[in-house]
């Protein structure tokens, strides 16, 4: 009989006349198909593959809201806009998704200032003082593959006024148990926002989430990344029916620059 093919996270039991085709799956220990499938939800699967256990019924609630709150941050956004435009070239699905994985990976708005506002947590924590020392001193960053960061890690690129649903997915997601580094960030969020000079970003939001669930400030920029695809998807696809002549944005601002 064929061994096992076994790593940390996973476990397969060969087919016995095939050791090509897994007879059984388990994933830190649970039997993925025997026991977990019909019982378990995405947010359970994801939480596993992830921190090796199942999740609290807190951690649960807070995932599953994380995710509705990540699912699709609409065509004003830079990678959901990479996706739609890779979709209306005519390039295949997979283009247009590592398009949006591209375009959503950096400083920007993106998993990477995910990451680093994770990281300014674990240097931070909830005191006041030390994240407004943090704020205050230049945004800078070791060198590494990503360009220098312009501003706060989790705050917005530009305006002054921050947008609602940042602050709307705060303080729905800051009611919930699990949630200790959402509650003290939407108690102080005005305070940052004053030394930072900058709006609170949905970045900034999901970073305080994913720590709460236990995440490292790696995990939190892969799970970042991934809870993001399924709206570029959606948006890719409607876009690539409507056609380069229905493009959202574009024909408006030319419009508009016309008549100014």
């Amino acid at each position: 009989m064929s061994a096992p093919l076994t790593t940390r996270i996973w476990r397969e039991q060969p087919e016995p006349d095939n050791p090509l085709a897994a007879r059984s799956a388990h994933c830190h220990g649970y039997d993925v198909y025997g026991e977990m499938l019909g019982h378990a939800g995405w947010a359970d699967m994801l939480f596993l593959l992830l921190q090796g256990e199942a999740p609290w019924p807190e951690q649960r609630a807070l995932l599953e809201m994380l995710a509705v709150a990540l699912a699709n941050a609409g065509p004003r956004d830079a990678a959901v806009h990479a996706a739609m435009a890779s979709a209306v070239g005519g390039a295949p699905a997979a283009a247009a998704l590592m398009a949006a994985l591209s375009v959503g990976a950096g400083r920007h708005g993106g998993a990477r200032d995910v990451f680093d506002a994770m990281t300014a947590w674990l240097e931070c924590g909830a005191d006041l003082p030390a994240w407004q020392r943090l704020l205050a001193r230049p945004a800078a960053a070791a060198p590494d593959v990503w360009p220098d960061r312009e501003r706060a890690a989790g705050f917005e690129p530009r305006g002054p006024a921050g947008a609602g649903i940042v602050r709307q997915a705060l303080h729905a997601m800051a009611g919930l148990p699990q949630a200790r580094q959402l509650r003290w960030l939407a108690e102080h969020r005005e305070a940052l926002e004053a030394v930072a000079g900058r709006p609170l970003a949905m970045s900034g939001v999901a970073a305080a989430a994913l720590g709460d669930l236990g995440l490292s400030p790696a995990q939190g920029e892969m799970l970042f990344l991934l809870l993001r695809l399924p709206g570029a998807a959606a948006h890719a696809l409607e876009q690539g029916a409507r056609g380069y002549k229905r493009f959202p944005f574009p024909a408006v601002q030319l419009d508009e620059e016309a008549t100014a």
